[in-house]
């Protein structure tokens, strides 16, 4: 692997303002990574943080870290690999042996992508309400993809999963109560937030919660190396769990003993299960959050279509909650505040949800008249 080098950053500096100064137009150009990769797991994290200018308002800059460059698409590439990596270190994965979780879809992705490159058969419990695309896409990594109803929630598909790992004598991921889960977020998103803004303005983080990793991970080192800086957790409005302040029921191991009262079903898939995961409850106990900032379900959609349209970011729609919370906390916000929130994945597993309703496959009437308006090729 080549060395990293400032001199290599600071001869480009160089080069690019001599072409400035003599008025030579410049492209875009980039010069790779400097190293090659040994597996596409080795390509997991350091995802770019982007401001948003269309859609911030004045007086105020909020910057989006964008998980979909992850490998996999989505921030639960992270945690996947840690489960897995860990389990091998611990010895609790013995090789070639099955792996089963229960899943909304993003772990599922990233783990049926960690287990096929590290050659072991994993076995996913989703309810059928979740996008299709998801199913697809874990099966095309490998991945047995097992079924449960949407009426019977998340807690549904957890029970499923113990079932089949006791049954069988898999491994199962824990995805929701590990200390894996948020130990990555501390070791490598938090840390990359601390590089990205090293030196630099930062106010709020505003994100949301799907198993509570990322936000976990990130209170235990924001909150230390930045003691002025606030977090604000959201959820959406209907399944407002959190702000409930009613205790999550759990079994002995920490998992959901039932669904929370609080729950209700909402759009904002990857998001707030019926219960609160144990996972977010060490964040919840050691108050690593400043406030909690409710969003609705049409909001979040909303807000995915805008950054597509305004800001050319091909977010799901966790991305939009994210961003629609991130503009209420600006509101807020004195002038001058910097405000950092998470798109947890792309949109482009969401084309069979709401988030695509109304953009056809087909040409539209404005199209077709494009289509007649010149003499070849006509549709």
């Amino acid at each position: 692997m080549k060395a990293f080098s400032f001199g290599r950053i600071f001869k480009r500096k160089r080069e690019e303002k001599r072409l400035f100064e003599i008025g030579k137009p410049m492209i875009y150009s980039t010069k790779g990574r400097g190293r090659r990769f040994d597996s596409i797991l080795e390509t997991i994290g350091d995802t770019p943080v982007v401001r948003l200018k269309r859609i911030a308002p004045k007086g105020v800059e909020i910057y989006a870290k964008f998980e979909a460059f992850n490998p996999a698409g989505s921030v639960k590439d992270r945690l996947a690999l840690n489960i897995i990596e860990a389990a091998e270190r611990e010895g609790r994965l013995q090789p070639g042996q099955t792996v089963v979780e229960a899943t909304s879809g993003n772990t599922g992705i990233g783990l049926a992508m960690v287990c096929a490159a590290k050659g072991y058969p994993l076995v996913i419990t989703m309810h059928d309400g979740f996008s299709v695309e998801r199913r697809q896409l874990m099966r095309m990594l490998g991945a047995k993809v097992v079924l449960t109803r949407k009426e019977d929630k998340a807690v549904g598909m957890v029970d499923k999963a113990r079932e089949l790992a006791e049954a069988n004598g898999w491994f199962l991921a824990h995805q929701f109560e590990t200390k894996d889960n948020a130990d990555i977020h501390e070791s490598t998103t938090a840390q990359e937030i601390l590089g990205d803004f090293d030196g630099e303005r930062l106010d709020h983080v505003v994100l949301g919660y799907g198993t509570g990793g990322t936000a976990t991970g990130l209170g235990r080192v924001l909150k230390d190396a930045r003691p002025d800086l606030k977090i604000t957790l959201s959820e959406p409005e209907n399944a407002a769990l959190v702000s409930s302040g009613t205790t999550q029921a759990r079994n002995a191991e920490g998992e959901p003993a039932e669904s929370h009262p609080s729950f209700a079903p909402h759009p904002v898939q990857g998001w707030t299960p019926d219960f609160i995961p144990l996972v977010l409850q060490e964040a919840l106990d050691k108050g690593y959050f400043d406030g909690l900032q409710p969003v609705t379900g049409p909001e979040s959609i909303a807000m995915s279509r805008r950054l597509a349209a305004e800001e050319g970011i091909l977010a799901g729609i966790s991305g939009g909650a994210s961003v629609a919370a991130a503009l209420k906390v600006a509101e807020q916000a004195p002038e001058g505040s910097v405000i950092l929130t998470i798109l947890p994945d792309t949109g482009e597993r969401y084309l069979s949800t709401p988030l695509f309703e109304g953009i056809n496959a087909e040409m539209d009437d404005e199209e077709m008249t494009l289509s007649q308006s010149t003499p070849g090729y006509r549709y």
